[in-house]
């Protein structure tokens, strides 16, 4: 098996027929050899997306490829596949990158957003916006935030730690809720495509009259851990706000700021206690940390904010998958020791000790794995087969993870012999 991996490139979306590579040049083979050795791929997962002439030895596009689908917004975005040859067995593997193309333009959850803001604020102060959501990746992704023009505000961009934009609204102009009781202007949130593409969403600014204390939280940032597979309604953190105002305007209502449509689908805030609580499990595999932004606001009004980061911690709640990318069924009795019987992969999706896989075989039979690469193995001969003696094997390979307790997967496969 060639230890190292051949590498392509290849923008989302684009048609079925697609050219990607010359794979057989790039393996130093020809289309004869393609052909004599009936050459094959075999995908990482389930739906075979690229396809191989064996003719030429190109590479092509079988199923058109949406990056955001298959992939989100993680980077690399890599369709990964082994191409096997017979006769002798070689594998070979390869990945394709999908390359991200501006296919998407910014949008915001919400076409409208009121916010209400006193009278008495100050110069300079800034008031948090919903975030506008683009699945694009790099420079196709939300760039930046602009409004149009009017007198009272501009927007500042910031940054958060996954590489996201916020926007922030400035105050530059004094409010008087007796000259003017509400501002109206658009936001938009463009992104870095050629030609950029944005999206709108109009801003609605309600004066109020004087409400003296802003809510504060105990804590700024709160940093909290969660089991992944936790159950529905499992309490992950409670957030707390105080407001030194009496009556109406002391009184606080929590709520989930809408920054994240995945973070409204994942946990829940009651609005009285402040307690957030899971509306589905987590699952680390799909995703290790969420932040959510948190709002407290009083009768009058007025909001703070926080921030809370929940770390998904991991369980082992994988086993290993032993994964046969080729087999020869029979084999000559006249065959020497180490001749290669199967091919096969051992993958865990667990993270740390819980995804660390050793794998063995069952049984005393005349065979034996050899590590290949760093989840690959050879399942070869350990000795000289006598077909007089035993006709044919079942072999099974069990693997199993360094999790506590470690979890287990056995595969079984067979072979005969034959003159």
């Amino acid at each position: 098996m060639r230890a190292e991996t051949a590498r392509y490139s290849v923008p989302e979306e684009v048609e079925r027929g697609s050219f990607v590579a010359n794979i057989a040049k790039d393996l130093g083979l020809t289309g004869e050899e393609l052909l004599a050795r009936r050459a094959r791929l075999v995908p990482e997962g389930e739906k075979q997306y690229l396809e191989l002439n064996r003719h030429t030895g190109d590479l092509v596009v079988r199923e058109q490829m949406d990056r955001e689908e298959l992939c989100g917004q993680s980077e690399p975005c890599l369709v990964r596949f082994e191409m096997l040859l017979e006769s002798p067995l070689q594998s070979f593997r390869a990945e394709v990158r999908l390359t991200d193309i501006n296919d998407n333009s910014p949008v915001f959850l919400n076409k409208e957003v009121v916010l209400k803001i006193p009278e008495s604020a100050t110069l300079g102060t800034r008031f948090l916006l919903e975030s506008a959501h683009d699945p694009d990746v790099g420079n196709n992704s939300l760039q930046y935030y602009s409004i149009s023009s009017n007198e009272y505000f501009h927007v500042y961009t910031q940054r958060r730690n996954d590489g996201g934009r916020y926007a922030e609204l400035v105050l530059d102009r004094a409010l008087d809720r007796e000259q003017q009781a509400e501002v109206a202007f658009s936001i938009s949130a463009v992104d870095g495509g050629t030609p950029p593409r944005s999206g709108t969403a109009l801003i609605r600014v309600v004066v109020l009259d004087v409400n003296d204390n802003t809510p504060v939280f105990t804590q700024t940032l709160y940093k909290v851990s969660v089991m992944e597979n936790s159950s529905q309604d499992t309490l992950v953190v409670v957030v707390s706000a105080s407001d030194l105002d009496a009556g109406t305007n002391g009184e606080i209502v929590y709520s989930i700021f809408q920054n994240s449509e995945e973070n409204l689908q994942t946990f829940k805030i009651n609005p009285e206690t402040g307690q957030i609580r899971l509306k589905k499990p987590l699952d680390y595999e799909e995703k290790k940390t969420y932040e959510i932004d948190v709002q407290a606001t009083d009768g009058g009004g007025l909001s703070t904010h926080c921030k809370v980061e929940v770390q998904v911690k991991d369980m082992n709640d994988n086993a290993p998958e032993v994964i046969i990318t080729s087999l020869t069924s029979t084999l000559s009795e006249a065959a020497p020791p180490n001749t290669v019987v199967a091919l096969f992969n051992v993958r865990d999706r667990d993270s740390g000790n819980n995804g660390r896989t050793t794998c063995e075989l069952t049984g005393e039979q005349p065979f034996r794995i050899t590590l290949l690469a760093a989840d690959a193995y050879a399942l070869v001969t350990s000795e000289t087969l006598d077909r007089e003696q035993v006709e044919e094997y079942n072999v099974t390979v069990r693997a199993r993870d360094e999790g506590s307790p470690a979890s287990r997967h056995g595969r079984p496969c067979s072979c005969g012999s034959w003159m």
